[in-house]
């Protein structure tokens, strides 16, 4: 279990650090060579450490659902996404409802079991818990939230200089 949380929380970690250097690239390159090369740079690391932590055995696909082969196409609409939602909303924000996101949607998913995934109940307590991380959004972007340079200038002196 304690492994769990810390692979959990390096994939935080890995997923806000990505999402800026994805931003930053983005910047220069735009959307779609961002994914693009986000994409093909990770097909390539993972092919590579694939093949060397598990060889030829890491092709054995054995029994797996159609629909799953096309989780690659769902990242590019991630990449997409995201980088744009980034550069809409910054990163603490984007990533904030990116995430909320994903809860709500896994909590839907797990509890009418969908994907293959096994059926856990619904409890009220796990609603509560969605809606407090999406209240505490709403509450980081009503106080402020991420404000710009000239505007964080103002405030604190009064007036831009």
């Amino acid at each position: 279990m304690i492994a769990g949380f810390i692979l959990a929380i390096t994939a935080g970690s890995l997923v806000g650090i990505q999402t800026i250097f994805n931003s930053k690239v983005s910047e220069r390159a735009g959307s779609w060579a961002t994914t693009a090369l986000v994409l093909g740079l990770g097909f390539a690391a993972s092919l590579g450490l694939g093949l060397l932590f598990e060889g030829k055995g890491m092709f054995a696909l054995h029994d797996m659902q159609l629909w799953y082969w096309f989780s690659g196409v769902i990242g590019v609409g991630v990449v997409i996404s995201l980088v744009n939602g980034i550069r809409l909303l910054g990163p603490t924000l984007g990533v904030s409802i990116m995430l909320s996101s994903q809860l709500g949607f896994a909590l839907l998913w797990d509890s009418f079991g969908w994907l293959g995934l096994e059926k856990v109940p619904f409890t009220p307590a796990k609603l509560l818990g969605v809606l407090i991380i999406v209240g505490g959004i709403v509450l980081f972007k009503w106080s402020g939230g991420r404000q710009t340079a000239k505007s964080a200038e103002t405030t604190k002196f009064g007036e831009a200089t």
